[in-house]
């Protein structure tokens, strides 16, 4: 139980540090329920972690209704990283880096806290839950099933971001992805 407590604070400060850090200086978009709360940061002006936490309601009632197991999993990432989000917004224009290291070192970053997250079985919720739900009513791969979501939130922030920042935002969801699998098989530390 420490383990899972301290598994989601170290993974959502990494996010939140990663996002406010690296991405939001260049408007740069994650996928998922993540990215979606980006978008309405960029365009409304509202904090993302709040966006983030309102967009997921409906998600979390799904989980509630067909598997409370991923609700109960996730709950607490979902609160935390979203806390850790809108906390470290201070970071916004910290650090000085173009934006292709921005871009490649967020995600990475990003994807760490993920995977953390996910090694010690829970997660920022979001469309990773949705991604559970789908997997198990159907035999499509969940990692075609997030891959797929994040894909399809980045090309609706074309509008918001525009084209360049499309690639790169493309290339952020490829660093997170990257790390997300590598951290969350590792295989945790033990005594």
């Amino acid at each position: 139980m420490v383990e899972k407590i301290l598994a989601i604070v170290a993974g959502s400060t990494l996010l939140g540090l990663g996002i406010d850090g690296f991405l939001v200086p260049y408007h740069l978009l994650d996928g998922g329920i993540i990215g979606l709360g980006l978008i309405i940061h960029y365009f409304y002006g509202w904090p993302t972690g709040i966006s983030i936490i309102f967009l997921s309601i409906p998600l979390y009632a799904l989980a509630w209704i067909y598997e409370r197991r991923y609700f109960y999993y996730s709950i607490h990432g979902l609160i935390i990283s979203s806390f850790c989000i809108d906390l470290f917004s201070f970071m916004n224009g910290k650090i000085h880096l173009s934006i292709l290291p921005s871009t490649i070192i967020g995600g990475l970053i990003v994807g760490v806290g993920v995977g953390l997250m996910l090694r010690y079985e829970t997660s920022t919720g979001g469309t990773d839950l949705l991604a559970q739900l789908i997997t198990k009513l159907t035999t499509i791969n969940i990692g075609i099933i997030i891959f797929f979501i994040d894909a399809v939130v980045v090309i609706g922030g074309i509008k918001v971001v525009g084209w360049e920042k499309f690639f790169y935002s493309f290339l952020t969801i490829i660093c997170v992805g990257l790390m997300t699998s590598v951290t969350a098989t590792a295989e945790p530390r033990t005594q």
